[in-house]
């Protein structure tokens, strides 16, 4: 069985780049989560370095991924620029331009310009310590700029389409079959605003409790839904586990 560790970059008091409120580090666990679910869902073995907000040095999250083995690891990170709406676009970044690695970062592009970033390519960073202390091939990936409203707008309305793609890009390496997008995945809705920082508000208090909390905006309205289940029983445990804490909640598709 094929193996991939995932990595969701920053953490804890650590939290990456900050835009408006917004922390890298829940865009990173939120992706890296609903991106396992998917390849697990299709046979894959999935290992992560962290699963709720906590932080690790990259060191020791290189050592994670270490003991865990596997055939890829994937660093989950968005990327910033020097002023606000500078840049767009999503990268893979690599050791070096050798080997399998190379060959997951162009798939993962290729399949997130599909959803509608546009391709910045795939760099050498020999410097990153995450790339450089892994013994596995090794891909970090900056899924759009977190201060560019476009690739944030981008980021929240096709959230489900971004963490497909990115799985399909590591099914195509893993030589196995894509998923297709119009697979069904239950949501639990927890509320849904006319006004962003409502739905902002809503969003930072599921993730301070842990829970793999986004907005997606959709029919004029910012919806705060919780994970991206496969199996409608998964959907239900999670209602209920948001339910014990006191919110008013319902699965969607």
């Amino acid at each position: 069985m094929a193996r991939v560790v995932l990595d969701a970059g920053h953490g804890g008091p650590e939290p990456g780049a900050v835009y408006e409120g917004r922390q890298e580090k829940d865009d990173n666990l939120r992706l890296a989560l609903a991106v396992g679910e998917i390849l697990q869902n299709n046979g894959v073995d999935v290992a992560y370095t962290r699963t709720e907000d906590v932080y690790d040095t990259p060191l020791e999250k290189a050592r994670i991924a270490n003991r865990e083995g596997g055939d890829f690891l994937i660093s989950f990170h968005r990327n910033s620029s020097p002023e606000a709406n500078q840049y767009s676009g999503v990268e893979s970044l690599v050791f070096d331009r050798s080997g399998e690695k190379v060959q997951l970062a162009e798939n993962i592009n290729e399949e997130l310009e599909q959803v509608g970033f546009r391709n910045l390519g795939v760099k050498e960073r020999p410097g990153l310590v995450i790339l450089r202390r892994s013994q596995m091939p090794a891909v970090l990936v900056e899924t759009g700029f977190l201060n560019t409203e476009a690739d944030n707008e981008l980021f929240d309305e096709r959230f489900d389409e971004i963490a497909l793609a990115i799985a399909n890009g590591v099914l195509q390496t893993l030589g196995q079959n894509q998923v297709q997008a119009q697979e069904r995945y239950y949501r639990v809705q927890t509320g849904a605003f006319q006004r962003r920082e409502y739905a902002e508000d809503l969003l930072y208090q599921l993730l301070g409790q842990n829970f793999p909390a986004y907005i997606l905006r959709e029919d004029n309205y910012y919806k705060v839904q919780v994970g991206a289940f496969r199996q409608l029983d998964n959907a239900v445990r999670m209602e209920e586990a948001l339910r014990r804490q006191g919110y008013s909640t319902f699965i969607t598709t």
